[in-house]
């Protein structure tokens, strides 16, 4: 049997929403480190906080363009142990980060198949690519993500797939992907404000991805 898909829950901030995301075992859990961000965990995130989610669950920070340095103290601050990396990143500032021992995860924007070919330059300094929709904003912008370029696409790295994804895509959403993705990754869709996540929507989404 296959092994499941991976649910990663992004955007999150707040201590009890963050407790409450926990009693449902989501495989990673995603900080956004962006300050341009209406997500921004920096200024809200709890180290005390962080520290209650348990090593089966990924601790995730998400960086803009950040430098380095930004990233390795936001990483020890918090006890994060996966970095995605959501900008114009490097090939060797991936290769750094990853040879620190964080897990890394390259977001490419893709408009058409054409962008597709980018991704490949990553493989080697990655351990997942996330494809998402092509915002000004990084992301978060709850616009969906055009599936069917991914059509026939093969990936170099297992894949996260991202992009307006909602509560009523978890009955279809993996059977429109030719190359199934490693995760689901679920964010704005699921908010009744920023950063502050529908726990009822998010259970629903994730025992019905769970289940199939």
């Amino acid at each position: 049997m296959p092994n499941p898909v991976k649910i990663k829950v992004c955007g999150m901030r707040q201590h009890q929403n963050i407790l409450d995301l926990v009693r449902l075992e989501p495989d990673y859990i995603g900080f956004i480190f962006y300050p341009k961000s209406p997500r921004y965990a920096g200024s809200i995130l709890n180290t005390a906080t962080t520290a209650l989610i348990p090593e089966n669950i990924r601790k995730t920070g998400v960086f803009v363009n950040a430098e380095s340095e930004t990233i390795k103290e936001a990483c020890r601050k918090f006890g994060l142990n996966t970095v995605q990396l959501h900008g114009n990143e490097s090939i060797e500032q991936c290769r750094e980060l990853k040879e620190e021992g964080y897990e890394i995860i390259k977001t490419f924007s893709l408009k058409d198949k054409k962008d597709i070919e980018k991704t490949y330059a990553y493989k080697e300094v990655c351990d997942f690519f996330l494809f998402d929709t092509p915002t000004q904003q990084h992301g978060g912008s709850g616009q969906k993500f055009d599936w069917s370029i991914l059509t026939g696409f093969e990936p170099a790295r297992p894949y996260f797939l991202s992009g307006g994804i909602e509560s009523g895509d978890a009955p279809g959403i993996l059977k429109q992907c030719t190359a199934t993705p490693y995760a689901l990754d679920i964010n704005s869709r699921f908010e009744t404000e920023p950063g502050l996540k529908n726990m009822a929507a998010i259970e629903h989404f994730i025992k019905t991805i769970r289940e199939q």
